[in-house]
């Protein structure tokens, strides 16, 4: 006899148990104090990021995508850049006093998280969304991309592991391991999912922003980055390639198109090529669009995160021994133009602009062929003009003088380590920050009585209707006369008079 077993039905299950398991769990988690917390993360952190050269391995292995040397760097990212940037943030009881104004701020949890992880970066956002969860009292429910799920589902357990082993109540952290997207999707809008963090394609996040439940999305990100004439080109090339061939371009804030100057275009192709840059033929250029988009508008997801030798030779064309990226010159931008849309791959495309006010055209019309709200860089050493981009552009994110893809997360800049980039309402998102454990809270605020405040007393209404209108005339004319006036001619004398003064 064979047994039928429907596999989404066994998913939903499965969903709806782990939300099950991880709202007990948050529940007794809301009782620890701020040091039982924080001994929880720093564990988690630590065992993430001792085994992120493992899960890198495993991540590449899975998913097909990415260099296992660097997801080891994305995974010590999401492990201890992210720990340290929220160690010392004030999460439980009591978070700030503002003893002038006398207005108290206490923290509280959200609840059950909902985690949606991409094949792109799938254990270092494990990590990241796992560490802001826990650091802010919530619970997470990962769901991993069908493609990334045994990568993700190991991941997750060695921060359970650690985390149960710190003290933390058993159930806190659930993956669900039977990829479906009817489980996801009742996942999002289950009734004790208390919030939605959406790392993904757009379909995705507008389906968390859909589900009725407070969400946290991202938007695509196609990053152009301009040389601006006054650059330091041979640094501006190597952060440009670097960021570029970082994981095969995975990271969504890496560059897409490069905008050069007219006049340092010499100087750029040169350094493209010294820093392992392989610049198409015309003839090779057609032949590569059709491998990047074979339908108008849509990437091929067989490029995603692989290697130039390999799309390459889907296209049949020879590289020189070690090309690091693929780069086509380009005129134009639109969704029927493969180069300028968002490839997630060692693929740049590059233009070539005649000033600045030229080069802010071609990269508006970059953003706002699927890039709005994200990043986007620039190398320049003329701050007016960093100033000037970042004022006019409608992006969350402006990286000077560094490698976009690694810089946007916070690795080489000054910005929050976060694998969840928001933005803003550019992009149809709530928030255009770096996503962090300061998003996960609830803010009571406790505020006491500063001023006191004179309201005016009650008085009665003051009667205005006809008839007293009439009242006081009669009384007026009975007071200077002795005839007999009739009551009722007054009262229409009256109310036309009053119907003429109010037209």
């Amino acid at each position: 006899m064979v047994q039928l077993v429907d596999n989404d039905l066994l998913a939903l299950q499965q969903m709806r148990l782990a939300v099950q398991t991880a709202k007990e769990a948050q529940e007794k988690f809301m009782g620890y104090s701020q040091q039982q917390v924080d001994k929880i993360v720093k564990a988690v952190a630590d065992a993430a990021f001792e085994q992120s050269g493992r899960l890198a391995q495993l991540a590449v292995d899975e998913t097909g995508m990415g260099v296992a040397a660097h997801k080891k760097i994305k995974n010590e990212v999401g492990s201890r850049d992210v720990y340290e940037s929220i160690k010392d943030m004030k999460t439980v009881g009591v978070i700030k006093e503002d003893h002038m104004n006398k207005v108290v701020e206490i923290a509280a949890p959200f609840g059950v998280v909902a985690a949606i992880i991409p094949t792109t970066n799938p254990t270092s956002t494990a990590f990241f969304k796992t560490l802001i969860s826990l650091k802010t009292r919530n619970s997470i429910v990962v769901s991993p991309h069908p493609y990334a799920v045994e990568c993700t589902h190991e991941a997750l357990k060695v921060c359970d592991a650690a985390a149960v082993a710190a003290g933390a109540p058993e159930g806190l952290i659930q993956c669900l391991t039977l990829a479906s997207m009817e489980a996801t999707q009742q996942l999002m809008s289950h009734k004790d999912v208390n919030l939605i963090i959406a790392t993904g394609g757009s379909a995705l996040v507008k389906a968390a922003y859909s589900s009725g439940k407070p969400a946290y999305g991202v938007g695509p990100g196609n990053v152009p980055v301009y040389i601006e004439r006054s650059a330091k080109i041979e640094k501006a090339v190597k952060d440009i390639v670097d960021s570029k061939s970082f994981d095969y371009g995975t990271i969504c804030a890496t560059e897409q198109a490069i905008v050069v100057d007219k006049h340092v275009v010499d100087l750029v192709t040169r350094e493209l090529k010294k820093n392992g840059a392989y610049i198409l033929s015309d003839e090779e250029k057609k032949i590569m669009e059709g491998v990047i988009s074979p339908v108008p508008g849509k990437v091929n997801p067989k490029v995603v995160g692989k290697s130039p030798q390999f799309i390459a030779k889907m296209a049949g064309i020879s590289l020189p021994e070690g090309t690091r990226l693929i780069v086509g010159m380009e005129t134009k931008v639109g969704k029927d133009v493969p180069f300028s849309l968002e490839k997630l791959s060692p693929i740049f495309a590059m233009y070539v602009v005649d000033g600045v006010k030229h080069s802010k055209e071609v990269c508006l019309d970059l953003l706002n062929l699927g890039g709005r709200g994200h990043s986007l860089a620039l190398h320049t050493e003329i701050d007016a003009v960093a100033r000037e981009f970042a004022m006019e552009m409608p992006v969350s994110r402006i990286l000077v003088n560094t490698m976009s893809s690694i810089g946007a997360v916070g690795g080489t800049t000054g910005l929050m380590p976060s694998f969840t980039l928001g933005c803003g309402t550019f992009g149809g998102n709530i928030t255009s920050d770096n996503v962090t454990a300061k998003h996960l809270l609830n803010i009571k605020r406790m505020a006491y009585g500063t001023k006191e405040v004179q309201l005016p007393k009650h008085s009665e209404p003051v009667e205005s209707s006809n008839d007293q209108l009439v009242s006081n005339v009669m009384n007026n004319v009975s007071a200077s006369t002795n005839s007999n006036i009739d009551p009722a001619l007054v009262q229409n004398l009256v109310s036309e008079i009053v119907k003429q003064l109010t037209k």
